[in-house]
């Protein structure tokens, strides 16, 4: 009986690990109670690689406390030797009737977002990952200090199509 238990166990663990082949770097990490502007939620990268290509995600789970359609974001690559590339990404994270866009059964959305598609990391080393929330409120020139609903920024970093 015990050697089902531990064989079932076992199945179970294989099949959750197996159906995340594609995932290189995936992490997460706290917001807390809200994200202030200038808050840098920051993600150091060595990836296995330096000829395959890689998709870039950034992760966010949400609550229902987050109240607008859309969410803007600074995310800043610097690449070992030096180089930096700054982007600012603009997120759909609502529906126009309000609902919250993201998979999730409870009041929590998680949210996978691309960032770059098809990325080669050419140089040996470690990269590091900024990310920055960048809101602002329609007529308002100042940005949203404290965003609220927020819980958690993750970056994932996956094999690409080409790259099994």
């Amino acid at each position: 009986m015990r050697n089902n238990i531990l064989l079932a166990c076992f199945i179970v663990v294989i099949t959750i690990v197996s159906c995340d082949s594609r995932s290189v770097y995936d992490v997460y990490k706290s917001v807390p109670n809200t994200w202030h502007k200038d808050s840098v939620v920051s993600f150091k990268i060595s990836p296995p690689d330096s000829i395959k290509p890689y998709n870039l995600f950034v992760n966010l789970r949400n609550t229902n406390d987050y109240k607008y359609k859309n969410l803007f974001l600074i995310v800043e690559m610097n690449f070992p030797h030096g180089k930096k590339v700054k982007d600012t990404l603009e997120y759909e994270m609502a529906k126009p009737n309000g609902e919250l866009l993201g998979t999730g059964f409870t009041d929590i959305k998680e949210n996978k977002l691309w960032y770059k598609e098809g990325v080669v990391f050419n140089e040996s080393g470690e990269y590091t990952v900024n990310i920055q929330q960048a809101m602002r409120e329609n007529g308002k020139v100042n940005g949203v200090v404290e965003l609220e609903g927020i819980t958690d920024v993750g970056f994932r970093v996956e094999k690409s199509e080409n790259n099994k």
